[in-house]
């Protein structure tokens, strides 16, 4: 497609409250390309916690305030598989199960102008390099949301092929899950430690020196594992890679100590 003027960005609460260098490599990837970003002021929580948790109805709000603040925009962009996919799989469904078929109407036009990161580089504006430079052994993790319900395939992997010094080296059972989960890993720790276990021993049998994925939850929760192992292994959002350039210092892990 032609020249993008406007492209609202949703930076999600968690980047926003937790990892906020992310929404801004998102600007930065997409500005370098040469296109407009807009952050809406009005924007809150997308509501998938509150629906994956049961509380349906309590979403409705945020799902009424995510299609009001977004309408007025032709291309919207969230560096979060896990936030896209309730916005595509989510916002109208449960507009229609309370019974507000116009609001399900609006959300689905909306949803289906709303995309992950790697999803608008590639499919939409058509670029895989975008003029990156991040000369690190890294790994990537395909997240659940990402991979099963957005299919995006191969296009993270194919915009990191394209950055210049990377050693991108393959992730043994790439697409097991790390166990996050939002309250998953809360409600089944166990279970969730477990799993990321796994993940954790396949991160490292690769020799890398960063993990990368397309969401800060699970980098979260990946990176704070590696972290309390004191690994040295750091998690960087795929986002803040895209936005390296030659000279510019490496972004912070998105791992929170434990001491």
């Amino acid at each position: 497609m032609g020249d993008v003027t406007r492209i609202a960005l949703f930076a999600t609460c968690l980047a926003d409250t937790l990892f906020p260098d992310v929404p801004r490599a998102t600007v930065t990837v997409l500005e370098r390309l040469g296109h407009r970003v807009e952050f809406p002021a009005g924007q809150t929580c997308c509501g998938q916690m509150h629906v994956n948790t049961g509380y349906q109805r309590e979403a409705l709000p945020l799902i009424r305030r995510y299609v009001d603040t977004f309408e007025p925009y032709e291309l919207i962009v969230a560096p979060s598989g896990s936030c896209v996919g309730s916005i595509a799989h989510q916002h109208a469904m449960v507009a229609r199960r309370h019974g507000d078929e116009r609001l399900a109407l609006r959300a689905e036009a909306v949803a289906a102008r709303t995309y992950e990161l790697s999803r608008l580089l590639v499919d939409v504006l058509g670029v895989e390099d975008v003029g990156a430079h991040y000369p690190h052994r890294v790994t990537y993790h395909p997240t659940c949301h990402s991979l099963r319900l957005l299919a995006v395939g191969d296009r993270p992997l194919r915009l990191l092929r394209r950055v210049s010094g990377i050693d991108l080296v393959e992730l043994p059972d790439a697409e097991v899950c790390c166990g996050f989960g939002g309250t998953f890993a809360v409600k089944n720790a166990d279970t969730s430690t477990a799993m990321l276990a796994d993940k954790m021993r396949n991160v490292l049998s690769t020799g890398a020196e960063v993990c990368t994925a397309g969401d800060s939850s699970c980098l979260m929760h990946i990176g704070g594992g590696l972290s309390r192992l004191r690994t040295g292994v750091k998690t960087v959002h795929l986002a803040e890679i895209l936005a390296a350039t030659a000279g510019a210092p490496a972004p912070r892990t998105a791992a929170v100590v434990s001491r």
